[in-house]
């Protein structure tokens, strides 16, 4: 499992960007493909009608990763300098599926230096994304953010945000034994898999460990087959260990509302 922390990012299984002299971002897609020859039309298209406004622009994802395949998506990020530039949309371009984010260059690095309860799924594209015009270096600055910010949190962090987590596995969890009880058992699939997702960000927080994605997170905590009674095993060890963090799922009144 890729852990995350403070170290060259080839210490957690990814390659790192190549810069040249001048600070440069020398990074290139597979443009032989058509998700790499997307992605770079689309760059040129960007940046020569914001020209003024784009600060960087890269790939992360399976492109970045270089192990895209005929399904794969392009996710690619804009980062401006400014609120101005083109809008965030997710739409299909020749057949291809674009997911195409725009975030403001100090926004971002915010971002990168906070911890949320969907870092295992986050993470990644802080890490991992290769640029296709980045001249002054900021997917580095902004890997470098995050890995800083790991580097100082302790524990009781990541304990905390897999508390939420775990809430709402538990919760989905639950009402799916009901629906099934009742012969719901479309509503019930539904929500035994939102509890497998949540149950898979526990594992990644208490181990400090990122996936690729959703399917990623439940493949390699082993929950993907997990049923009912499985996930139910496995939600009740993870509460075990977060209250031996000190973070434990149920409460008084009192620890309830004297919590920040």
């Amino acid at each position: 499992m890729a852990q995350a922390g403070r170290s060259d990012a080839a210490d957690h299984g990814f390659s790192r960007q190549d810069i040249d002299n001048d600070g440069v971002q020398q990074d290139e897609v597979d443009v032989t493909n058509p998700r790499g020859y997307l992605a770079v039309r689309l760059r040129d298209v960007i940046q020569a009608r914001w020209s003024a406004e784009v600060r960087a622009i890269g790939v992360h994802g399976s492109l970045a990763h270089g192990d895209d395949t005929e399904g794969s998506d392009v996710n690619l990020v804009v980062v401006t300098y400014r609120q101005a530039g083109p809008r965030p949309a997710l739409r299909k371009v020749d057949g291809i599926l674009v997911d195409l984010t725009v975030v403001n260059a100090e926004e971002g690095l915010r971002r990168a230096r906070e911890l949320t309860p969907r870092w295992p799924l986050i993470a990644d594209r802080y890490v991992t994304t290769k640029s296709l015009l980045d001249p002054h270096g900021w997917f580095a600055a902004q890997r470098d953010a995050h890995l800083g910010k790991l580097a100082e949190a302790r524990p009781a962090e990541f304990s905390g945000l897999a508390r939420s987590n775990w809430s709402i596995a538990s919760a989905a969890h639950a009402r799916a034994v009901r629906l099934a009880e009742w012969y719901e058992t479309d509503a019930a699939l539904l929500l035994i898999a939102e509890a497998r997702l949540h149950a898979a960000m526990v594992a990644g927080l208490l181990s400090r460990t990122y996936f690729r994605n959703r399917a990623d997170a439940v493949k390699r905590t082993g929950l993907a087959g997990a049923d009912m009674t499985e996930l139910g095993a496995v939600l009740k060890s993870q509460a075990d260990e977060l209250t031996a963090r000190g973070r434990p799922v149920d409460g008084t009144l009192k620890d309830f509302l004297g919590e920040s």
